[in-house]
């Protein structure tokens, strides 16, 4: 396995995530929380939806100096704060490197720049295993020294391929999931182990130009703007809260294959957009929506 170590060393942080119904003194209180404790705040950035009256806010404060202990912190943030403010809140660690998995299917586009960033050391993150129904990435993997395993899928054997996924990503202790062009849909009770940690890339042509071949369907048309959109994967498909979302320009010159080009790199930045987010823990979900912090 590759050392993964970031390019610069990170200070030992905490990060929190926050939202709760909106009232005044939401983020005085927090503050005063960590600084009364001696933290060190780093990043605090914090939005408030006034149609809906719902808070949201990402704080992160260096640890050295914080008079909490590192396993107590959640504990006492609850008791003294979020059962008071009826906040739902998630706590994280610089110290604990998420652990992705990729599945793929027979396109490599987007599982060659997740790696090429991953071994550039781009991210702070561990890709231990990639998954796929075919055997095409199987070269890929070997030249990045990870781990590859294959779990051909049909309408018979589905449940059971599922099941044995599950339990290699159990195995390799998988934080979260990147579907790097992934052609299968995964059923509601796959997805529901990894609850918004289910990364998916996909064209916006949907839903006009659905099917196998919506470039070629978008051509005919004489579309102007190509785009890929990345959400987490729910039980609606292709229907998850959206993470980030980008389009391109086109014009009567283009041909499919210049489409299908554009397309494709517009697909790849995208999702390793939206996994940036989602490693740097700045993507805050309510109900169907995403707050992706700056």
């Amino acid at each position: 396995m590759k050392d993964s170590k970031p390019l610069h060393e990170k200070k030992n942080t905490a990060i929190l995530l926050i939202h709760c119904p909106d009232k005044q003194g939401i983020l005085a209180t927090v503050t005063e929380f960590l600084n009364e404790n001696h933290g060190n705040i780093i990043y605090l950035d914090q939005y408030v939806d006034r149609v809906q009256k719902i808070f949201y806010m990402r704080v992160e404060w260096e640890l050295a100096d914080f008079a909490i202990p590192t396993a107590k912190i959640g504990e006492y943030f609850n008791t003294l704060i979020a059962a008071r403010l009826n906040m739902d809140w998630k706590l994280y660690f610089s110290t604990d490197i998420p652990r992705m998995a990729v599945f793929v299917s027979t396109m490599s586009h987007c599982l060659f720049d997740i790696l090429s960033r991953y071994t550039a050391q781009e991210w702070e993150v561990e890709i231990p295993l990639i998954i796929s129904n075919h055997e095409d990435m199987r070269p890929v993997a070997e030249r990045f020294g990870i781990d590859y395993f294959c779990f051909p899928v049909d309408s018979h054997n589905k449940a059971a391929q599922e099941a044995a996924e599950l339990a290699l990503l159990a195995e390799y202790r998988i934080n979260f999931i990147v579907l790097a062009r992934y052609m299968q849909i995964l059923s509601e009770d796959f997805v529901s182990h990894y609850p918004n940690r289910i990364i998916n890339i996909h064209h916006s042509f949907l839903p006009a130009f659905a099917g196998a071949k919506p470039y070629h369907a978008a051509y005919e048309r004489g579309v102007k703007l190509i785009g890929a959109t990345s959400h987490y994967v729910t039980g609606n498909l292709d229907a998850g809260p959206i993470i980030t979302q980008d389009v391109t320009r086109c014009s009567h010159i283009d041909t499919v294959n210049s489409l299908i080009r554009k397309g494709r790199d517009l697909e790849k930045i995208v999702l390793s957009n939206a996994v940036f987010s989602h490693i740097q823990r700045k993507v805050l979900v309510y109900r169907n929506k995403t707050v992706v912090f700056n």
